[in-house]
């Protein structure tokens, strides 16, 4: 019987690679991939940034960036075979609830972050502490299919 193997996505080019990475594994180990991407924010921020527009939906906005990912990441036929998942909330927390009876958990070494200089790599270190099946971080750069 096959497992499940989770992938964090972010729409970063550290995310692609994870993600075709995960793919790759997943073919060779008959496990079924779950895409996951997350958003969160504050309670005010759709009101206090200027540019916003109105009716703005940011679970749209990374449903959207999630389905780009895989269509450029994976070829049609595995993006097609691929569960998508959105949750809403912290993506540590997301991945760390997704890992749950995983058989595997991918996440790439860097990603998009609300303070990127800060916090780089933040992710991928908190999921590898937390998740409750193995973890991998893949490095490097991403190359088109």
């Amino acid at each position: 019987m096959s497992g499940r193997i989770v992938v964090g996505v972010d729409g970063s080019a550290p995310s692609l690679k994870a993600l075709k990475w995960a793919a790759g594994q997943a073919a060779l180990t008959g496990d079924s991939l779950h895409a996951v991407t997350s958003w969160e924010y504050p309670a005010t921020w759709a009101t206090a940034l200027p540019g916003v527009p109105p009716g703005f939906d940011p679970e749209q906005l990374a449903k959207k960036i999630l389905d780009e990912s895989l269509d450029k990441a994976l070829t049609p036929d595995q993006a097609a075979r691929v569960t998508r998942t959105v949750v809403a909330g912290n993506p540590v927390q997301a991945l760390v609830d997704q890992s749950e009876g995983a058989e595997l958990l991918v996440v790439g070494d860097r990603g998009h972050s609300g303070f990127k200089a800060a916090f780089l790599g933040s992710v991928s270190t908190n999921v590898a502490q937390h998740a409750a099946c193995p973890v991998v971080v893949v490095r490097g750069t991403y190359t088109e299919r």
